[in-house]
């Protein structure tokens, strides 16, 4: 076996049509079934359960994001020193905790079951970085890594509507159908963690494009955050609104589209999804062709500014009774995840290769998503106590707006500090003129 690995990887090294093609099967495979240990508990409703003076779904829900806020903060640590012999291992241990989690939740009281979810979102919080450390880096990095981005858009709705089939139409009780869906993508999973174990380090001019990628310490880290606090700082609170909209949007889509009467239709998750997903691919695989990673990093701003644009909009399309439910969905989701996806796969990778910095795109995402679960919790809190009597459409509209708003003005200060940084410091390295010819052309970029 450990042969026919390394035949495999030579080969990847030597076609690369065929290790563009591996790389994203592997990415969104492995993405897509870490998924599974996750998400499939969100389809079931949980009616006639309490807890805490709140619903039993509203308990759970706060519970395993919870678990998965701590698994990001504790990820800027793990992830930004993440060796990469060490990767295969711990992404196995973290995928066989979150299943254990989940057949403890399938048998243990209700009053209990909480626990077993704060426990299940534990390890699962940092599957994203040890997949994405397989993948950053690279030339055509914003290629390869759609697969895991785009998993994440396909992978909720579909494994909704299996949680809903397996509930409706075989009788699996709302609390066995996580754990028996984790059972069957297990062995799924291992697959594409072996595909993602051959694929082979960098090479010399993936590290000449993109920067050589290195584990950080402590002391990197801060220096890191000293140099670049204020883009990181604006960048982390625009990955934050982004968060909590996709997470509400995710969590609630059963309710969200009972309002909308969808008619109890199980495939209106995946219907809206897939068209979404296609779209995402298709704009964000662009990104990868971009030799300058300053022409690249300002051009996926631009795409950012474009989704939030399209949420606001198309969600007051929709209260002008402009558009049909399903119409507004697939936009507002289109709008989410333009936005959102770059975010995950670009922005930092362009950022950390712009600047040259000594570290990793982890450590700037696991700063991202840590700050961004934390407010997905804030706002389900606020949601469940001061606006409880709200029905959950109204509600995402509101947050509709509020996140156009706060993401536009959030992401145009970060755009103009890395411009000014960017020319400052070709400036000082280049001269007057000629630095900032350097700076607004990227001129030394395409030349490396």
């Amino acid at each position: 076996m450990f042969n026919y690995s390394k035949q495999i990887s030579r080969l990847l090294e030597r076609k690369s049509i065929l290790f563009v093609f591996w790389c994203f099967i592997a990415s969104f495979g492995a993405y897509f079934t870490m998924y599974a240990f996750r998400k499939p508990f969100n389809a079931a409703e949980y009616s006639g359960f309490s807890a805490f003076g709140m619903s039993l779904k509203t308990v759970l829900i706060l519970s395993q994001v919870s678990g998965y806020m701590l698994s990001k903060f504790l990820g800027v640590k793990v992830i930004s020193e993440l060796k990469a012999n060490k990767r295969v291992i711990l992404i196995i241990g973290l995928i066989v905790f979150a299943q254990l989690a989940l057949i403890g939740f399938s048998i243990v009281p209700v009053p209990l079951k909480f626990v077993c979810l704060i426990l299940n979102g534990l390890p699962l919080g940092m599957v994203w970085g040890i997949i994405f450390s397989f993948l950053e880096g690279r030339k055509l990095t914003e290629l390869i890594a759609t697969g895991l981005s785009v998993s994440a858009i396909v992978s909720s709705g579909s494994l909704k509507s299996l949680g809903r089939m397996l509930i409706e139409n075989y009788g699996v009780s709302d609390f066995w159908m996580p754990a028996l869906i984790g059972f069957f993508f297990l062995p799924l999973f291992l697959l594409f963690v072996w595909m993602l174990s051959v694929i082979p380090a960098p090479n010399e001019k993936d590290v000449a494009r993109k920067s050589k990628r290195l584990p950080m310490t402590k002391e990197g880290r801060r220096k890191v955050f000293l140099a670049y606090g204020i883009a990181v700082f604006t960048l982390v609170l625009t990955y934050t609104m982004l968060c909590i909209y996709r997470d509400f949007r995710d969590n609630f889509a059963v309710e969200i589209w009972h309002e909308l009467d969808s008619k109890g239709d199980t495939s209106v998750f995946t219907a809206t999804e897939i068209p979404i997903a296609l779209a995402v691919i298709l704009i964000t695989s662009t990104l990868a062709f971009f030799k300058s990673n300053f022409k690249g990093l300002f051009f996926t701003f631009t795409l950012i500014f474009i989704g939030l644009l399209l949420i606001g909009f198309s969600n007051f399309l929709f209260t002008m009774h402009m558009l049909s439910p399903i119409v507004w969905m697939t936009l507002n989701g289109l709008g989410l995840y333009m936005a959102y996806v770059p975010f995950q796969i670009v922005v930092y990778e362009r950022f950390v290769a712009l600047f040259k910095i000594n570290g990793n795109a982890g450590y700037f995402m696991y700063l991202s998503d840590s700050v961004g679960y934390l407010g997905s919790i804030l706002v389900l809190v606020y949601k469940e106590f001061f606006v409880s009597k709200t029905n959950w459409l109204a509600f995402f509209q509101s947050l509709s707006y509020s996140i156009m708003i706060a993401g536009f003005i959030l992401l145009l200060a970060a755009s103009l500090w890395i411009a000014r940084r960017y020319l400052t410091q070709r400036k000082s390295e280049y001269g007057e003129e000629e630095g900032s010819k350097i700076a607004f052309a990227a001129d030394l970029d395409s030349q490396a």
